[in-house]
């Protein structure tokens, strides 16, 4: 099979097994983005004098009817492919022949796929925000239900201070709304168009027109200097991995907290069974594995940063193959980060808080009767707080 970079000479199966690795399988995601950056390209070299009109038109809609045959699933990339680029290119050359590979013109793999993997991510990262703000209105409905429960406040995992549903939920509520804003965030470096740098260089003596692909793609800006644009990659990506470690931990905090609450000693919680699972020799035991998994995960996301982030530690200027391998974290961490949210925010829906069931210390309201001394009789709150912990211990 022909590839994009092929000369002519025979490549080892081996080296194409170890250098496409999982590429093809991962690249899966990005036809569709693929699809809609090659007609922009396409329509640019058209506006350019550089494609004919007719040649346009067929190149169009011939990677029209490639895309839709894909997201029906009557083709994938596949390994003798390499990746997403080459399968599409095939498919053209296939239903056009020599016209297919007039596409690419202009624009090397390098500018393709990264144009493709921005359009993706942005896509994916307004998903993940509205997931997110979807799991902070699970912990509003919550509140709704039940938010009127007393519960204690811990430190130290100590019994602390009065709390109560509406003031534990509402906390991981306004930080998963933070960590929405985090998200976010993360589109001002994805809104930058690669396509047209080429290689990392530009294309000298050719007449493209950047900026027609910028607002046919709805990117912010066109990026520039076209050195530049090898330089950025891997920043976005880690950004937003980033962003999803944090919010990751926050979740990991809220199942913490829901593991504990679930204890036999706690029970400040139910979940239907339909969220546990069994044990293969208790046949007592509901386990709330999901809970734990979303704990657990936390630890997935942050190796999926940091090797996003050493991928691109030490490499020089320009291209290098090393950036292929960001793709299997970034999209891991996706994945996992959008998989932890459904399954927690439909957790939080079926669980119930047991007020019948919490017990709280009587002295969790030692702070408030200490105000209470400084209010009635002006004295510092030093002297109140010594005089309470006197009356707790039974000194008065």
């Amino acid at each position: 099979m022909s590839r994009l970079w092929d000369k002519g000479t025979p490549l080892d199966e081996r080296v194409l097994a170890y250098s496409a690795g999982e590429d093809y399988v991962l690249d899966e995601r990005l036809v569709a983005y693929d699809v809609r950056a090659s007609i922009a390209h396409a329509e640019m070299l058209a506006a350019q004098g550089l494609l004919s009109g007719p040649d346009l038109t067929q190149l169009r809609d011939a990677l029209q009817a490639l895309g839709a045959a894909h997201a029906r699933g009557e083709w994938h990339v596949q390994l003798a492919d390499e990746d997403g680029q080459t399968a599409l290119e095939r498919g053209l050359t296939e239903r056009l022949g020599a016209l297919g590979g007039r596409i690419h013109l202009g624009r090397s793999r390098n500018d393709q796929v990264l144009t493709a993997l921005r359009l993706y991510l942005r896509d994916a990262s307004d998903a993940l925000a509205g997931q997110t703000g979807q799991m902070s209105a699970a912990l509003e409905r919550l509140i709704a239900r039940q938010g009127s429960v007393e519960l204690p406040g811990y430190t130290h995992m100590q019994q602390a201070m009065p709390s109560s549903v509406a003031l534990w939920a509402g906390g991981f509520a306004a930080e998963l709304c933070d960590d929405a804003e985090g998200i976010r965030a993360v589109r001002r470096r994805l809104d930058r168009n690669p396509l047209g740098s080429a290689a990392g260089y530009g294309t000298p003596g050719l007449p493209l027109d950047r900026a027609r692909t910028t607002r046919a793609l709805g990117f912010a800006e066109t990026q520039e200097p076209v050195t530049a644009v090898q330089l950025s990659r891997g920043k976005a990506e880690a950004q937003l991995l980033f962003e999803l470690s944090l919010l990751m931990q926050d979740l990991s905090r809220l199942a913490s907290d829901l593991l504990l609450f679930y204890t036999a000693e706690f029970a400040f919680i139910e979940l239907p069974d339909a969220f546990t699972t069994g044990s293969s020799i208790m046949p007592q035991k509901r386990n709330p594995d999901v809970l734990e998994l979303s704990r657990g995960r936390a630890a997935t996301l942050l190796a999926c940063l940091t090797e996003a982030l050493v991928i691109c530690a030490k490499l020089p200027s320009g291209y290098q193959r090393d950036l292929q391998l960001l793709k299997f974290p970034l999209f891991r961490g996706i994945d996992i980060a959008g998989q932890t949210l459904g399954i927690l925010a439909a957790a939080v829906d079926a669980l119930r808080f047991t007020p019948e069931r919490i017990r709280i210390d009587p002295r969790v309201h030692a702070a408030s009767q200490a105000y209470a001394l400084v209010l009635k009789e002006g004295i510092p709150f030093r002297e109140a707080y010594r005089r309470i912990a006197q009356q707790l211990a039974g000194k008065e």
